[in-house]
Order: C-alpha cells, then sequence, then structure tokens
C-alpha cells in the first residue's frame, strides 16, 4: 500500500454509528470471554486440622480429619501454579451465586477453588500460616483461605496448651491478609438440637465475638458474614434464624457446588477432605472439575 493510500484510509470518514459499533464489539467480545472463563462447578474444599508429620506434637492430633502440612503445601503450590484463584466466602456470593458484581478481569482466566477450614484449630495458625507465608514470598501469590471459627472456644491470651487458636492469632492471619474469618457456631453444637433461645445465642453471639475480636482490622465487617452449620447440622428452622443474621451458610456433605443451577444460598455444598486424600488426588478432582464444567457450560446443562 502506497503512502497516500494510506493517508486516505486513515481519513476516510467512518459511517455513522461506527465507533459505537466498534464499542459494543469489544463489550461482547469480552463478555464472551468471560462467559467461557465462567465454570458452573467450583470446588469447595473443607479441611480441619493440619498435622505436621515431622513433629512430635503430630501424637496429640489423632483421626483422620487432620490434613498433612506437607500434602497441603504440594497441593496450596500446584493450584497456584495450575492458575487457580482462592475464593472467599464473599467473593463466592457477589460474583457467582448472586452475580451482583463482574469478575475483575485479572481472575477472568483463572479457574476458582475455595479451601476452608473448620472448627479453628491451633494448626491452623502454627502449621498453616508459614506455608502461606512461605509460597506468597516464592510465587508473589496472596493465598485465601477460609476460617469457620467457633469464638466460644478461643483460647484465651497467652495460652500455650491449648488445642485452639486465640484471638490475637486469628488476627494475625486476617492482618497479613490470609485469613477469612467467617462463624460456625459459638459453641459448635448441633443447632438442630437446641431451643430457640439457644438456637439464636449460638448463631447471634459467635457473630459479636468474632467481629469484636477483629474489629479495627475490618471496617466493612466482612468477617462473620457467612456461616458453616457445625456437623454440617441443619433444618428448616436452623436455616430460618442463620438467614436472618448471615448473607450465606455451608453444608459439609462432600457434594459439588454447580452454582449455574443453585439456587439456595444457605445450603452450599462443600468436598470433606481428610488425611486419605493426597494433595495429588485434590488436584486431580479440581482438574476434572474444571473440565466437567467447561462441558456443562457448552452444553447449557446442569
Amino acid at each position: 500500500m502506497t503512502e497516500n493510500h494510506e493517508q486516505n484510509f486513515v481519513n476516510y470518514s467512518k459511517p455513522k454509528g461506527f465507533y459505537l459499533s466498534l464499542v459494543l464489539g469489544f463489550v461482547m467480545f469480552f463478555s464472551i470471554i468471560n462467559f467461557q472463563y465462567t465454570t458452573p462447578i467450583i470446588p469447595i474444599l473443607g479441611f480441619h486440622g493440619i498435622l505436621d508429620t515431622k513433629s512430635n506434637l503430630s501424637n496429640y492430633y489423632v483421626g483422620d480429619m487432620q490434613y498433612s502440612k506437607q500434602d497441603m503445601e504440594k497441593l496450596l503450590e500446584q493450584l497456584i501454579i495450575n492458575n487457580y484463584w482462592f475464593l472467599t466466602t464473599q467473593d463466592l456470593y457477589n460474583f457467582f451465586l448472586t452475580r451482583s458484581q463482574k469478575i475483575p478481569y485479572e481472575y477472568q482466566k483463572k479457574k476458582p477453588v475455595m479451601i476452608s477450614f473448620d472448627d479453628g484449630y491451633k494448626t491452623v495458625y502454627t502449621n498453616l500460616l508459614p506455608v502461606l507465608d512461605k509460597l506468597e514470598k516464592k510465587y508473589t501469590k496472596k493465598i485465601k483461605v477460609v476460617l469457620f471459627i467457633n469464638p466460644g472456644t478461643l483460647a484465651l491470651k497467652g495460652s500455650r496448651n491449648s488445642t485452639h487458636l486465640g484471638c490475637q492469632e486469628l488476627r494475625e492471619g486476617l492482618k497479613k491478609g490470609f485469613y477469612d474469618i467467617q462463624s460456625h457456631g459459638l459453641n459448635h453444637k448441633d443447632l438442630t438440637q437446641l431451643n430457640r433461645r439457644e438456637l439464636i445465642k449460638e448463631i447471634l453471639q459467635s457473630r459479636t465475638e468474632l467481629r469484636k475480636c477483629t474489629q479495627d482490622l475490618d471496617p466493612d465487617q466482612k468477617v462473620a458474614s457467612h456461616f458453616a452449620y457445625p456437623y454440617g447440622a441443619y433444618n428448616k428452622q436452623v436455616e430460618s434464624y442463620v438467614s436472618k443474621y448471615y448473607l450465606s451458610s455451608y453444608l459439609y456433605n462432600d457434594e459439588l457446588l454447580n452454582y449455574g443451577c443453585f439456587k439456595n444460598y444457605y445450603e452450599i455444598p462443600r468436598l470433606m477432605v481428610n488425611r486419605q486424600k493426597s494433595a495429588k488426588q485434590l488436584l486431580e478432582i479440581a482438574e476434572t472439575l474444571s473440565t466437567v464444567s467447561k462441558q456443562k457450560l457448552s452444553q447449557n446443562k446442569c
């Protein structure tokens, strides 16, 4: 093309509505990208304590619910490498359940996953927090983990022998940006066995105590905005009262969240994780769900 032809092309008068069409085209293009990225099935993994298998203290934490620190580090590292987005409870609520907010551009090509821990075991601080620090320094990636806490079991300040987290330990993880702190009831009671007064106390006082602990670090009161049923136990009455004080609530039922077909924010399913499931197996589950999600999305099926 000659210089004159190039000049004529540049100065060519665009038809009416050309720029509007161009803008709309870009909007549609990025909407398609976002639609293709968004997967209807999200793995929500439910852990408890973190066991350092190389430590003598491992004898104090028995049972399958305590997951290996070494396997946890392998899992988190592979999730980073495989371009996963570590969701908070508010992320899931805003971007996937209610879709009240658009997914930020930097997350549109990432695969979503949620890593949650129940009961507030101290090992989440002593064994998990150093791993989160280590991986952030290595990959410059902030991993968010969800802690469902029973504030009635928070260790007293200065207590060294408690098996559960203290308020200061919660605050440290929150201040560093690793913890998403949510409610698990005040004292981890089976809510279906309580009368109305006891039920409200377990639900409401839990929120009050957690927000009291983190008040100056949580100006938007995101702490204790979401709930996980102790033992995964709930009924219509429990669900009704939880919905008065929380935006959503989580089960522990070893089922998958297909948010494309999901209607009830107070029955969010989670996968049950114990030490029998290796990091490799969990990663394979996440990757398989990602593949299945794309297939379901292309077929527009629930």
